[in-house]
């Protein structure tokens, strides 16, 4: 099972390295995702905060906004008018 050169120890070890090599990226990979949308949420809000100074927006169409991003991406957590 383990092949000519290669005993159980060796083989166990080997499985474990490769284990723990998926389990670092894919951490890797959530941390760059939370990154990516950290940047997404602060860039939303720059544009919100741009948009009512320049055309006088008031809070309502915050809350109009959200529940619009809510409705188009309902699986994607953080866009309530609060995090906004």
């Amino acid at each position: 099972m383990y092949g000519k050169r290669c005993g159980k120890k060796e083989y166990l070890d080997f499985v474990t390295d490769i284990k723990e090599k998926v389990r670092n990226s894919q951490y890797e990979a959530m941390k760059a995702v939370n990154v990516a949308l950290i940047n997404l949420y602060w860039d939303i809000g720059k544009e919100i905060c741009t948009k009512q100074e320049e055309k006088g927006w008031g809070k309502n169409v915050v809350e109009i906004f959200a529940m619009e991003l809510q409705k188009e991406f309902p699986d994607v957590k953080g866009f309530s008018a609060r995090n906004l």
